[in-house]
């Protein structure tokens, strides 16, 4: 049996379902470069025939991203959902369609109203369809086909081997076993996948993958429990992104199998020095907050607060930590800069962060961290990260901040003026109005949807600090809502007035173009 595990990341698809998640098609690219960055060997783009706009995604990320990893999208077992996805990725030197139909009896009977028998029959003609109409290029003679009995964990065993026997003999390369729900735990997930490998005869003519979902957090787990049993591609994301609680997070199963090498005998080609930055990545994008204490790429997860374990530390990094944070690209406060620090520094210290930067983009985030540096005594490793990320995720602007002015406090009125620049055309106009409000951030976020004339409903705030200290940079996240759509916005600033102030304008530029924002309901999938 092979000791290489592919990591199937399921980020664009499965995680972007995750409520408040969805990524625009310029969004979805920057994450599948990050993907690519990452070694993950197969990237699922999406589900092409749920919609225009992910049609366009999984299209644009097979031809850019087609011969660096194996580009892979979502169909039901109908013939119009195979004939979309493979339109979309058939530009691709590197494709996979997968397919999927419900197996488990509360399915056959609430969802798809069928007999195990034409269960049977509709996953032979539609693997058999899949594989034919893959044949049409001639350089594909074994068209790479994944099979998924969605709700394989709560399916009977016997049956559950009769559907998968089938679909390998249909041509399926790769059998996903979900579970959908997460409903498994690790003891009788490996039962399952041990089961397949005993009873199915033909077994050994495809890879074996795992597809667990964290209802009962045992995700990460049971995709492990999986390896055990036998599988050798993991289906994961990137922070856990998924329906409901989530997926196995693709960092935590990557490091797992790391780090204990010595126990599961198996390895990925994965560049964990770039789990961090995938991660930030995909946080600030979908505007969903990694918790401080997530394993592997949250806040604390390298952090030593007990005064034994800081002892332990100070005599050997061994004894409480079994990880090194270089190994993840965990980026903590090292002391990068002053005021009065050079380029040649500057530019360094980049490098080893991971961050080579083209010469003009250099000198902005250069001298962004040189005005910051006057505002608070000290640049971190996380401030120069946090100004190159934001410096990355530009929305077209119609809109900028030129200044603002709030007042407030106990017993009065809160109050903001903002003069925005408006670029029309060649012309440029100034605009200034002002608005009141429950705080000083209700009123700037009222007078700045008087001066854009957009109204929108604000659905998520978040404020965080970028390093330590009084004078740290804080990093807001806002969602709107807005014609049904949402959006995202990010802004930076030792002020968190005036950081939510640009990360709201930066929202409703978004939305003044229709740029960036995705429908507010999910599209649902295995």
């Amino acid at each position: 049996m092979s000791d290489a595990i592919t990591i199937f990341d399921t980020t664009l698809r499965d995680g972007e379902q995750s409520p408040g998640c969805s990524m625009s098609t310029e969004e979805k690219l920057q994450v599948a470069q990050a993907l690519v960055e990452l070694g993950v060997d197969v990237i699922e783009a999406g589900f092409p025939i749920s919609s225009p706009g992910d049609f366009d995604a999984v299209q644009r990320i097979a031809r850019q991203f087609g011969e660096q990893a194996t580009i892979c999208g979502l169909a039901r077992c109908r013939k119009e959902d195979i004939d979309r996805a493979w339109e979309a990725l058939q530009d691709a030197q590197r494709v996979r369609i997968h397919v999927f139909l419900a197996t488990s009896p509360i399915h056959r009977e609430f969802k798809l109203k069928m007999a195990e028998q034409e269960i049977i029959r509709r996953t032979v003609e539609m693997v058999g369809y899949t594989a034919q109409r893959m044949r049409e290029r001639s350089d594909i003679a074994r068209p790479n086909i994944e099979f998924s009995p969605e709700d394989a964990a709560r399916t009977e065993p016997d049956f559950l081997c009769q559907v998968v026997e089938e679909a390998i003999r249909a041509g399926a390369t790769t059998i996903n076993i979900p579970d959908t729900v997460g409903y498994a735990t690790p003891s009788h997930f490996f039962n399952v996948i041990s089961h397949l490998r005993k009873h199915v005869p033909n077994i050994g003519d495809c890879v074996i993958s795992t597809h667990c979902h964290n209802d009962l957090g045992l995700a990460v787990a049971n995709s492990l429990a999986g390896v055990e049993a036998g599988a050798r591609q993991v289906e994961c994301t990137i922070n856990g992104l998924g329906e409901r609680a989530g997926n196995a997070a693709l960092e935590e199963i990557v490091m797992a199998l790391r780090t204990r090498q010595d126990y599961y005998g198996v390895s990925t080609r994965i560049q964990t020095p770039r789990l961090c930055h995938a991660s930030r990545l995909v946080s600030k994008v979908t505007g969903m907050t990694v918790q401080r204490n997530k394993a592997i790429v949250g806040q604390n997860a390298f952090a030593h607060e007990a005064g034994i374990h800081q002892h332990g530390m100070l005599q050997s990094r061994a004894t409480y930590e079994i990880m090194r944070p270089e190994d993840v690209g965990f980026v903590g406060e090292n002391l990068v800069l002053g005021k009065h620090s050079g380029r040649h520094a500057f530019r360094d210290r980049m490098t080893r962060l991971g961050y080579p930067l083209e010469e003009e983009t250099f000198e902005r985030v250069y001298q962004d961290c040189i005005a910051l540096a006057d505002k608070k005594k000290s640049i971190y490793d996380a401030d120069i990260v946090a100004i190159i990320e934001s410096r990355s995720h530009h929305a077209p602007e119609t809109w900028t901040l030129s200044s603002f002015h709030v007042f407030g406090g106990t017993g009065t009125i809160p109050t903001a003026t903002i003069e925005l620049g408006m670029q029309n055309g060649e012309e440029a106009t100034t605009l200034r109005d002002a608005a009141t409000g429950d705080g000083p951030i209700d009123a700037v976020f009222r007078a700045l949807e008087r001066l854009t004339g957009i109204s929108a409903a604000l659905t998520q705030y978040e404020v965080k600090s970028v390093s330590g200290g009084q004078d740290a940079q804080g990093e807001v996240l806002v969602e709107i809502e807005c014609q049904g759509r949402v959006y995202h916005g990010q802004g930076l600033s030792t002020d968190i007035i005036e950081a939510s102030t640009r990360a709201y304008l930066q929202a409703l530029n978004k939305a003044r173009t229709g740029q960036g924002g995705r429908p507010v309901a999910p599209e649902k999938g295995v």
